[in-house]
């Protein structure tokens, strides 16, 4: 399965807010064995996350949509979602009930708009706020809070599922330029994903579906490396 994280905000942008949203998802994606092809910033802006999430459906097998969610002004995921898919905005009349039933809101306290979803679509409850999420075909709309996010996850984490796949990882003391040749070759002889990433420690990482190949590959490269004392 291949997915697209789509995350929505001006702050992020800008900075002032870590996308921590994101590396959460990638990280529970990957251990459900599920591809993360493309990760997407975009602003609060309807027509922007229109055009981003129509893209990214045609695409990828789903789409995860998170953040601008809510009844105030720069709140345009829902718009931007429906216009991708062609639908209007409605009031959900089963958002609002719910609300009413398990949020302990009161349905005339609630602001214009906190119910709206796309036409048609999959209403998914907000058990740590106010604002529903929804899903739209292969499109999953949620909260930029991360508690509610995370929760909402939790709601939909088994409709995502793939191959699972094999992770070693090793570390040397090399400078990155150095092991150009044994990458070229660890590469060639083995059907494996392979990455070098520098910092203190240079981490090559071998990833696959086949365990004894991914295992293969790392032994066949460790051997072949002034391996790190902390590696």
């Amino acid at each position: 399965m291949h997915v697209a994280l789509v995350t929505v905000g001006d702050e992020l942008l800008s900075g002032d807010t870590a996308n921590t949203n994101a590396a959460w998802l990638g990280r529970q994606l990957a251990q459900r064995g599920v591809t993360v092809e493309r990760t997407t910033v975009v602003p609060d802006r309807l027509s922007d996350i229109a055009r981003v999430v129509n893209e990214h459906h045609a695409e990828y097998d789903a789409v995860i949509v998170t953040g601008g969610l809510g009844p105030t002004h720069d709140d345009k995921t829902i718009e931007g979602v429906a216009a991708a898919f062609g639908r209007d905005v409605i009031e959900s009349e089963q958002a609002l009930q719910w609300l009413e039933d398990h949020g302990g809101y009161e349905r005339a306290d609630l602001a214009d708009g906190t119910g709206h979803v796309p036409e048609g679509s999959r209403v998914l409850p907000n058990h740590e706020g106010v604002a529903p999420g929804c899903v739209v075909e292969n499109c999953y709309v949620l909260p930029g809070v991360p508690a509610e996010m995370k929760r909402m996850f939790e709601e939909i984490a088994d409709e995502f599922s793939g191959q699972q796949r094999h992770v070693v990882t090793v570390e040397t003391d090399e400078p990155e330029s150095a092991l150009l040749d044994r990458l070229a070759t660890v590469q060639e002889r083995y059907p494996v994903k392979v990455g070098s990433y520098p910092g203190e420690h240079v981490s090559v990482r071998f990833e696959g579906v086949d365990r004894d190949l991914v295992e293969d590959a790392a032994s066949w490269f460790r051997e072949r490396v002034e391996e790190s004392a902390d590696g």
